[in-house]
């Protein structure tokens, strides 16, 4: 019986200590508030851009907005269950940042799909809230400019830096690059053989997505990706991207890129966002912001002029060609 009462006293020890400095929320949630900036706590209906790590209880990363640096915009609604995470940014105001833990059952029970192999009591957010437009007694057309009022201002900002975000990624990695008339910037750093590919040859290609912070931020390569577990996915294939050169199913950048090398060949190459995704961006991929990717052609398959034409592959998401802005007027 003393056995089981100390076993019993250790583990709520153990769990006192892995809560501590942590209160009891809505709905059950836990919070730690590590930043406390002055101001009102947002509510319901309003835009709200923030920064965020998800993990489970292990420490193991699910998803972090700065493995792309791009925040998430959206507008704040009500809380779909006792205890989620929008109960827990009610709590928050612009500046803070905050640790919050969602009982995991909640969450999975109310219908969203457990994620692979998760395992754990919580998951685990880590929040900066970068930006709060109040809705208040705003009506939509005012609310809608002053949230388009900000996004232009992110997107100038990242306008103004970009040049300088390729000088300093290629100066920092000692590269000797070339740089073609459309802005691309390349090294060959693996010669391959035979010609280049042309237009309407089908490419089979092994890439590293990167941002020029040196944040990989998607691969196809099952190696790389088991590097960092935030882009590991077990549902991936893990295969070469294939795609048609010159048939626009891809950014221009790769269009290019891949002309440029035969079949074996690494390279790396460093686009501006207009041979990528412009001043829109697409999805986590932000406003003017510059890519490097890591390639190797691993084969040129030339097009059989008796086949049928086939409805090509969806591009991988790093390689899409169109997004839609958050806010539109």
């Amino acid at each position: 019986m003393k056995k089981n009462l100390m076993f019993l006293f250790t583990v709520a020890v153990a769990l006192a200590a892995c809560n501590s400095g942590f209160k009891k929320g809505p709905g059950g949630l836990l919070y730690n508030i590590h930043e406390d900036k002055s101001g009102q706590n947002m509510k319901e209906g309003d835009f709200i851009y923030l920064n965020m790590i998800i993990k489970n209880d292990a420490d193991s990363v699910m998803m972090s907005t700065y493995n792309t640096g791009r925040a998430i915009p959206t507008i704040l609604p009500k809380p779909q269950n006792p205890g989620d995470i929008y109960a827990g940014l009610a709590l928050l105001s612009e500046g803070d940042s905050a640790t919050v833990k969602i009982n995991a059952d909640s969450i999975f029970k109310a219908g969203q799909p457990k994620p692979p192999g998760f395992k754990g009591k919580f998951l685990v957010y880590q929040i900066k809230v970068e930006k709060v437009i109040a809705k208040g007694k705003l009506d939509d057309v005012m609310f809608r400019n002053r949230i388009n009022e900000f996004f232009k201002g992110l997107a100038d900002q990242a306008k103004k830096e970009e040049p300088g975000k390729i000088a300093k990624y290629v100066a920092d990695n000692k590269l000797d690059v070339k740089k073609t008339a459309s802005g691309l910037n390349y090294v060959i750093t693996k010669p391959g053989s035979g010609p280049t590919p042309v237009a309407g040859d089908t490419v089979e290609v092994s890439y590293v997505g990167k941002l020029t912070s040196g944040k990989a931020f998607e691969t196809n390569i099952k190696a790389e990706a088991e590097k960092d577990k935030s882009l590991f996915n077990p549902m991936n294939p893990y295969k070469p991207f294939k795609f048609a050169i010159g048939q626009h199913q891809v950014v221009p950048g790769w269009d290019e890129g891949l002309s440029l090398m035969n079949k074996g060949a690494k390279a790396t190459l460093i686009f501006p966002s207009s041979l990528g995704y412009g001043e829109q961006g697409n999805g986590p991929i932000g406003p003017f912001t510059p890519l490097v990717f890591e390639v190797e052609l691993v084969n040129i398959i030339k097009p059989d002029p008796n086949a049928k034409p086939a409805t090509p592959p969806a591009p991988p998401a790093a390689a899409q060609l169109q997004a839609a802005p958050p806010v539109q007027k």
